[in-house]
């Protein structure tokens, strides 16, 4: 229910039916005529801009040629009342009554699936958090895991089918220098040897606990020899990390579908194969290449080596697929885990990527297009950095668990609901400031509170009338008296849609939070009137109600949880 789409459509049907009676003309490759949100000044409902496109080609003043189009538009829709000209030439269509009973109507009727797009559904995998196994997630990780869980919501309510994928890095150096830490622990608590003062193991306290667990589950008799012991204590180190990581996850309200272990793609030997398979379609070779930006070039040797032609999909340069003693490169076991994703035939992939791999895009893009044929889009999401701040001052919290800020430690500061909200609250191509004395506040310029407020009052004025704000309202057809200011509310109740196609488009979720709040403000400053105005409240001081007012706040309602639903925040019904 996507009016401003729907009007798109049936308005150039209009036009395409006057071109046939010869009374307009309209260009072979005609612009876009569209329809949109009037200009601020305007109390319209929608504004198209067919006349300023097709005035020149009419040979007419686009003013002129509006009044051409204002008069078969009124004849052809029955839902305008009237039609307002501006200038240069803009329509600004408000509609009838009636048709503002119908819209109500059918919001309430479609529910929790009010916005949601008709496009045909599709598979997709979204990976996101694929933080290494070494230790809680912190900061940093949270707004990409917030941002791909939400991308996940968005999708999921247009219909879509979506599984949530976090690929663990469970092999190579990191994962030797995690588990070496674990092992110097446990021998630290049964045998009182010094932690070694190594820059490449892992301090956090955390890593202790994990020992006191495996030391504890006495699955391993002996620890004198950390060779023999390696693939034990290894498996045992990384379910307890995991075991922390997920934990942590759900924390955030977060459940990932499937996880993918790096080390068993390398034990079935899927980079050999995808290279094999690359080298086929001559798209990996022998070859040398300059030393990397940021490398030492005095101390880099050029040498033979197997490369990736990347470039011949938009890349910079090739890329190497393996080191110099022979081992496959980061990048050759991140092409075998996107062809397993390919194999499981999912019409698009997208990945949520921390800031430090923004660089990376250009080369996984290239590899997915290289293993599919061009078949599988890749869509890749870049996460910025989040700054924390306290009464303007950049904020620490305690170090338990390793030189960093955890998410447990920032849920634990301000709830789950306003770390979800805040770190959406803006385009995940920028940089975040996150305040805590602001989404603290029980004030406006708290947007979670302010949108989770407005549910409640919505709530607080069903329960008064002992009516279930899912119970459905009966709607006078034949009395339509919402006052303006309600209007301006159901107007943007009608929005909604819209902001779903947008934010579907581009997978932009931090679009909703500024939607809702723009909503939310409209209410509550209706709200603050009736404390004045006996006119302007929702129930009449003999108890008595207005039916449509009621149905304008059970549509309000629906909007909030079904925005709140894909950001992942909770609509308390009392605050």
């Amino acid at each position: 229910m996507n009016l401003f789409l729907e009007f798109q459509v049936k308005i150039f049907k209009v036009l395409k039916k006057l071109e046939k009676k010869k009374i307009i003309k309209i260009p072979p490759k005609v612009k876009s005529v569209s329809v949109q949100l009037p200009p601020s000044n305007q109390e319209s409902d929608i504004s198209c801009n067919a006349a300023m496109i097709l005035s020149k080609y009419n040979n007419l003043p686009s003013l002129d040629f509006a009044e051409i189009l204002k008069k078969h538009l009124l004849i052809e829709f029955k839902e305008f009342d009237k039609i307002n000209i501006a200038e240069p030439g803009f329509l600004n269509i408000y509609f009838k009554d009636k048709f503002r009973t119908e819209c109500l109507k059918k919001i309430i009727k479609l529910n929790s699936k009010y916005g949601s797009l008709k496009n045909v559904k599709k598979k997709y995998n979204v990976e996101f958090v694929s933080a290494n196994p070494t230790g809680p997630l912190h900061v940093g990780h949270c707004r990409g895991a917030i941002l791909g869980d939400s991308i996940s919501n968005l999708l999921i309510f247009n219909g879509n089918n979506v599984v949530r994928e976090y690929y663990v890095n469970d092999y190579g150096g990191q994962i030797k220098n995690y588990v070496l830490s674990v092992y110097y622990r446990i021998l630290q608590i049964t045998k009182k040897k010094n932690f070694p003062p190594d820059s490449n193991l892992y301090p956090g306290d955390y890593v202790i606990d994990i020992a006191r667990k495996i030391i504890d589950k006495k699955t391993i008799k002996n620890f004198n020899n950390f060779d023999k012991i390696y693939n034990k204590l290894s498996n045992e180190a990384l379910k307890f990390s995991m075991d922390l990581i997920t934990k942590n996850l759900s924390l955030l309200g977060i459940k990932h579908d499937n996880f993918v272990y790096e080390s068993k793609l390398n034990d079935k030997k899927m980079i050999s194969k995808i290279v094999n398979n690359l080298i086929k379609k001559k798209y990996v070779y022998k070859g040398k290449i300059d030393a990397p930006k940021g490398e030492d070039k005095k101390n880099w040797k050029i040498r033979d080596q197997l490369l990736f032609k990347s470039t011949l999909f938009g890349d910079d340069i090739d890329r190497p697929l393996q080191k110099a003693d022979g081992m496959w490169t980061y990048f050759a076991g991140d092409m075998a885990y996107h062809s397993n994703k390919i194999s499981r035939k999912f019409n698009s992939l997208i990945n949520v990527l921390g800031s430090d791999h923004a660089g990376y895009i250009k080369r996984i893009s290239s590899a997915t297009k290289a293993i599919s044929n061009n078949k599988v889009d890749l869509i890749c999401k870049v996460s910025q950095l989040v700054k924390l701040y306290k009464n303007g001052e950049p904020f620490k919290m305690s170090k338990r668990k390793g030189d960093y800020i955890t998410v447990e430690d920032l849920i634990n500061e301000v709830g789950k609901d306003s770390v979800r909200f805040m770190m959406l609250n803006r385009s995940n191509d920028a940089e975040l400031d996150f305040d805590f004395k602001k989404v603290t506040e029980k004030s406006k310029d708290n947007p979670v509170f302010y949108v989770q407020y407005a549910y409640a009052r919505i709530n607080s004025v069903f329960r008064n009338l002992k009516i279930n704000l899912k119970e459905k309202i009966k709607i006078e057809n034949r009395k339509f008296d919402l006052n303006k200011h309600e209007i301006e509310i159901l107007k943007k109740i009608l929005e909604w849609p819209r902001c779903i196609e947008i934010s579907s488009n581009k997978l932009e979720p931090h679009r909703i939070p500024f939607y809702l709040y723009e909503l939310v403000t409209l209410f509550h400053s209706y709200w603050n009137m009736g404390k004045d105005n006996k006119e302007f409240r929702f129930i009449y001081d003999d108890g008595t109600y207005n039916n449509n007012r009621l149905a304008l706040l059970q549509s309000l309602s629906i909007v909030i949880k079904n925005g709140m639903t894909i950001l992942g925040v909770s609509t308390p019904s009392k605050m």
